[in-house]
């Protein structure tokens, strides 16, 4: 099977997880997962695997096989796993899950190496660019930093008492953090260096973006594709979205936070969403059974995913080249 350059993956209520290609909206391979919903989805740097995070496993599939079975299971959580996501290398992989911790696995060895315990329910991780700290949210409205080298919490927040953090995004070049929560906020701070490697927050901005949850929030990449830019002719900005019950996804200009663009076509909750390498694309994924491809110039939908039975609830994708091998 010819590995595609571009891997767009979503799943659904309805237990299966389809590959499709990008541009035409078809779709070419459909995996069941009969053992539970998928909660998360995420694509290995080197393009080769995808990680599916479901209750209370997370399964890793070839991408370049039609073989419907995983090739690896993770198995030590015991609810729901919320989150998961891939070092920059690929050589491990975290994940948080609703049974209250953060753990970490090395791709090259079985089982889990490391647990850190957040207390309460984990709704989201992400790992800081520096790739020695995790930034996690729970469902009681903490924060934790996780320091890797450490091996310890080295700071907490609580933006707001009770309100679970539902999505946390962290700027590429590590100068923000967002946490957004199920009263439709955002929170912003400035990430400083402390004496030592311990990340200090700074509050930036508080934004009050939706009426309802947000359910996803994501900063946009760094523009690294300066010929795709040229063919959208996409100016370079850096943008926070921002997926919601609403049913719309909020596009914000970081710098003052304010509002570029609604984007609207789903009839139900948005779920997840993912920028392309370039930042001038957006996948959306919705309850209304689609996921869709957003055009971040003109703020139109250009594509729709139709396919799923039940709710889309998650999206994955890498169109951006591989790390280097050296």
């Amino acid at each position: 099977m010819t590995q595609p350059s571009v891997i767009l993956a979503t799943a659904s209520y309805d237990h299966t997880i389809r590959f499709w290609d990008a541009k035409s909206g078809r779709c070419y391979r459909t995996i069941q997962y009969p053992d539970s919903q998928v909660n998360r989805l995420e694509i290995t740097p080197d393009k080769r695997y995808l990680a599916a995070a479901g209750n209370p496993h997370i399964k890793l599939f070839d991408v370049n096989s039609n073989s419907p079975h995983p090739v690896m299971s993770y198995d030590s959580h015991t609810a729901n796993v919320m989150a998961v996501g891939f070092q920059c290398d690929g050589n491990w992989m975290y994940s948080g899950s609703e049974d209250g911790t953060v753990k970490i696995w090395d791709l090259r060895a079985p089982g889990c190496q490391r647990e850190y315990e957040s207390r309460a329910a984990v709704n989201t991780v992400v790992l800081h660019p520096n790739q020695t700290e995790l930034i996690s949210g729970d469902q009681n409205g903490n924060i934790r930093v996780w320091d890797l080298t450490a091996n310890s919490c080295s700071c907490e927040l609580v933006p707001e008492v009770d309100t679970a953090v539902r999505s946390l995004t962290v700027m590429w070049d590590g100068s923000l953090v967002v946490a957004a929560n199920n009263h439709g906020t955002c929170y912003v701070w400035r990430l400083l260096r402390g004496n030592q490697t311990m990340t200090n927050f700074e509050p930036l901005h508080k934004l009050q973006a939706h009426n309802k949850y947000i359910l996803k929030c994501l900063l946009s990449p760094e523009f690294c594709d300066p010929h795709s830019l040229i063919v959208s002719n996409f100016i370079p900005a850096r943008y926070l979205a921002t997926a919601s019950a609403d049913h719309t996804v909020k596009i914000w200009n970081v710098d003052g936070f304010t509002l570029e663009k609604t984007l609207t076509g789903h009839q139900r909750w948005v779920w997840d969403c993912v920028f392309s390498v370039d930042g001038a694309y957006l996948i959306t994924a919705s309850s209304d059974m689609t996921a869709r491809l957003w055009s971040m110039a003109s703020g139109e939908a250009i594509r729709v995913y139709q396919g799923h039975h039940k709710a889309t609830v998650c999206c994955a994708l890498h169109d951006g080249a591989e790390p280097s091998s050296s």
